[in-house]
C-alpha cells in the first residue's frame, strides 16, 4: 500500500512538472507566431507572401483565424504599435479581436487602424496557407475541409504537404479528397506529361462540374503546348464527366419532379374524393389548403408564446386540428350551401368560387394580406447529397407523408364500412340509395373528409410555400388537372396523374419557362381527354357507365 501511495505521489509530481514546461512552451510558441502575424502588416506585397507561407510552415492551427481575416480584408494593423488585430466595424471606429485568442481587445478610431492590403496573388497563398494548416488537424471535419480548399487552390507548392498528409491519413473519405487535390496541382504544375495522364483518371474519378472544369483547362492547355497524349486524355475525362452530370441532372430532375407531385398529391387527393362522390367542381377546395396552413401558423405562434420547448412538434399537434377544423368547413359547405345545388354543375361552380373569395377575405381581415412566418422544425431542415444527388430533409418529409396520407386513405375506403358506402354512392348512387344507405349523411362525410385532408396538406405546403391568402389558389387548377389526367373519383389514378406532371413539368421547364411549361400541360391533358374522357383510370359501375 505504502509503495502505491509513492508511486502515486511520484507521478503527481512528474505531472506537476511536465505542466510547469509546457507552459512556457505554449506561452513561446504563441509568442513566435503572433510575431509571425504582426510581421503581416510589414513589407510590401512579396515580404507579406513570405510571412504567409512562415506562418503556415508553423503548423499552429491557432492562426487559422487571423489568415482567414486577412483573406476577408477585415485583418488591420494598429498604427501606434503595428499590433494586428483582427477587426469588427461599429458606429465611429472598429471592436478589436486579438487574433490568436479571440478575445476583445478594445476599440480604436478608424485612423488609427491601417488596412492590411491583399491581391489575387496572396488570396491563393491564404488559401493554401489555409489548407496546410489544416490538413494535419486532428479533427476529421477540418482537414475535410482542408482539403477541399487545397483542391481549389490547385496550389502546386502544397503538393509536398499532401503526400504527408496522405501518408498520416486514416480516413479513407479524407484519403480520396486528398489524392483529388494532389491530382489537380499536379495539373497545374509542369510535372510530366504521364503524371498529369494519371491525375487526369483521378479527377475524372471525381465526376463533379470542379472536375469538368479543371479537365476543360487541362485539355485547352495540353492543345495549345502540343501535348497530344494528355489532351486526347483530358477531353475523353471531360466528355465522360459531362456524360456522368447530365445523369445526375436528369436523376435531380426526377427528385423535383416527385416532390412536386407529392404536393399536388396531397392538394388534388381531397378533391378526387369529392369530384368523384357528388360530381361537385369545388372552387373553395384551395381555400380548405389555406385553412390547414394557417391552422399550422397559429399552432406556432401559440408555442411561441407559451412552450418553445415544443416547437418541434408544432406539426405533429397541427395535423389532427387542420383536418378537424377544415373537415368542419367542408361539412357546413356541404349542408348549408351545395346539397341545394346537386345536378347544377355550373351554378355550383360559381357558387363555391364566391365561397373561396369570402374565406379569401375572411383570413385577409383577420390576419392580414402579408404573408405569415410558418418556421421548419430542426428534424425537417438542411439536405444530404447522395452522389450528384441534392435532397433536402422538408421536401423528403412531404414526399413520404403524402404517401402515408394516400395509404391511410385507401385502407379507410376499402377496409371500413364508411368506404364501402362511399365507394356504393360513387359507382350507383340510386342504387346505394335503395339499399338503405343514407346518401345525404355519406355526401356531408365525404365532402368533410376531402376537406379535412386538404387542411393537412396546408400543413405539408407551409413547410415550402408563403402562408398567405392566395396560397390555395396557386393549386386548385393543376389539381383539378391531376384529378382528370388521372381518372375522375380514382385515387391510383391521382397518384400516377400527380407524378407523372410533376415529373413531366420538371423536365419541360428547363426549356420552356415555368408558364409556358404549364401551358404545355394543359394542352397535353386537353388531347389527352378528347382520347380518354374518363382519364388514365375509368371508375368501374353500371351508373358510371351508363
Amino acid at each position: 500500500m505504502l509503495q502505491i501511495r509513492s508511486f502515486v505521489f511520484a507521478l503527481l509530481i512528474a505531472v506537476s512538472a511536465l505542466a510547469g514546461l509546457s507552459a512556457p512552451v505554449l506561452a513561446q510558441n504563441q509568442s513566435d507566431l503572433r510575431s509571425l502575424i504582426n510581421e503581416l502588416a510589414k513589407g510590401r506585397y512579396d515580404d507579406t507572401e513570405r510571412q504567409i507561407e512562415a506562418i503556415a510552415a508553423t503548423g499552429e492551427e491557432a492562426a487559422v483565424p487571423a489568415l482567414q481575416a486577412l483573406g476577408s480584408n477585415d485583418l488591420m494593423a494598429r498604427k501606434s504599435d503595428g499590433a494586428v488585430f483582427i477587426v469588427k466595424k461599429k458606429s465611429g471606429g472598429y471592436q478589436l479581436i486579438d487574433p490568436l485568442t479571440g478575445d476583445v481587445a478594445g476599440e480604436a478610431g478608424r485612423r488609427d487602424m491601417e488596412r492590411i492590403k491583399i491581391n489575387n496573388r496572396l488570396r491563393r497563398a491564404i488559401q493554401s496557407a489555409l489548407g496546410e494548416l489544416t490538413l494535419m488537424s486532428k479533427n476529421p471535419d477540418r482537414r475535410r475541409q482542408a482539403a477541399e480548399q487545397v483542391f481549389k487552390a490547385r496550389d502546386t507548392e502544397a503538393i509536398e504537404t499532401i503526400d504527408a498528409a496522405l501518408d498520416a491519413e486514416t480516413d479513407p473519405g479524407i484519403a480520396t479528397l486528398l489524392r483529388e487535390a494532389r491530382a489537380a496541382a499536379v495539373l497545374n504544375s509542369d510535372a510530366s506529361e504521364a503524371d498529369k495522364i494519371a491525375a487526369v483518371g483521378v479527377i475524372k474519378a471525381r465526376g463533379d462540374q470542379e472536375a469538368r472544369a479543371i479537365l476543360a483547362a487541362t485539355a485547352d492547355s495540353s492543345a495549345n503546348s502540343g501535348q497530344t497524349a494528355l489532351h486526347d486524355a483530358a477531353t475523353r475525362a471531360q466528355s465522360h464527366v459531362e456524360q456522368i452530370l447530365a445523369a445526375w441532372n436528369a436523376a435531380q430532375n426526377v427528385w423535383y419532379g416527385l416532390s412536386l407531385g407529392s404536393v399536388l398529391l396531397l392538394a388534388a387527393i381531397g378533391l378526387a374524393i369529392t369530384f368523384g362522390v357528388m360530381g361537385v367542381i369545388n372552387m373553395a377546395h384551395g381555400e380548405m389548403v389555406m385553412i390547414g396552413a394557417y391552422t399550422t401558423f397559429m399552432v406556432q405562434e401559440v408555442i411561441r408564446n407559451s412552450a418553445p420547448w415544443l416547437f418541434d412538434a408544432s406539426l405533429a399537434i397541427a395535423l389532427p386540428l387542420a383536418f378537424l377544423i377544415a373537415g368542419a368547413v367542408g361539412v357546413a359547405l356541404e349542408r348549408f350551401v351545395i346539397r341545394f345545388l346537386y345536378g347544377r354543375p355550373l351554378e355550383t361552380l360559381l357558387a363555391t368560387w364566391g365561397i373561396s373569395l369570402i374565406l379569401q377575405q375572411a383570413v385577409r381581415t383577420i390576419f392580414g394580406a402579408n404573408n405569415r412566418e410558418v418556421g421548419t422544425p430542426s428534424w425537417m431542415s438542411g439536405l444530404t447529397e447522395v452522389g450528384g444527388l441534392t435532397i433536402t430533409y422538408n421536401r423528403l418529409a412531404i414526399i413520404i407523408f403524402s404517401l402515408v396520407v394516400f395509404g391511410v386513405l385507401i385502407t379507410v375506403l376499402k377496409s371500413t364500412r364508411f368506404g364501402l358506402y362511399t365507394r356504393a354512392v360513387t359507382q350507383n348512387r340510386r342504387m346505394a340509395s335503395s339499399m338503405g344507405i343514407r346518401t345525404p349523411w355519406v355526401d356531408a362525410m365525404t365532402f368533410g373528409l376531402g376537406s379535412g385532408i386538404a387542411g393537412i396538406a396546408g400543413v405539408a405546403l407551409s413547410q415550402i410555400d408563403n402562408v398567405s391568402p392566395n396560397l390555395g389558389q396557386s393549386y386548385i387548377i393543376d389539381s383539378f388537372m391531376v384529378v382528370v389526367f388521372g381518372g375522375v373519383g380514382n385515387l391510383w389514378g391521382t397518384l400516377v396523374g400527380a407524378m407523372t406532371l410533376g415529373v413531366v413539368n420538371k423536365f419541360l421547364e428547363p426549356y420552356a419557362g415555368a408558364v409556358l411549361a404549364k401551358i404545355l400541360l394543359l394542352v397535353f391533358i386537353i388531347l389527352f381527354i378528347q382520347k380518354r374522357p374518363r382519364g388514365l383510370f375509368a371508375l368501374k359501375g353500371r351508373a358510371v357507365e351508363a
